[in-house]
């Protein structure tokens, strides 16, 4: 099953970075509920260290920055086990 988190607390990069997982989702025909982390304690726990931060199955992926919605279609797809660098073969 596969878990994403979402750290933000409002700032506009934050509501980018929702917005963008929501998208990378709906691209991959994905059924999935990002919770909202708003612990800071928690994030700063899980090695945040600034925000918006995204982790998938409890692993943070990115940090500080919004990456492009194909850059979170990569993360999900890795984080599922699926090959998304076709250069190994």
């Amino acid at each position: 099953m596969l878990r994403i988190e979402v750290f933000a607390i409002g700032c506009a990069k934050c509501r980018l970075l929702e917005v963008a997982t929501h998208a990378a989702l709906e691209e991959l025909g994905l059924d999935v509920d990002v919770e909202k982390l708003q612990d800071t304690e928690e994030a700063k726990r899980r090695g945040v260290m600034s925000q918006p931060a995204l982790f998938i199955n409890g692993r943070l992926m990115v940090q500080g920055r919004v990456p492009s919605i194909n850059e979170i279609k990569e993360m999900i797809d890795r984080s599922r086990g699926l090959v998304t660098d076709y250069s190994v073969f």
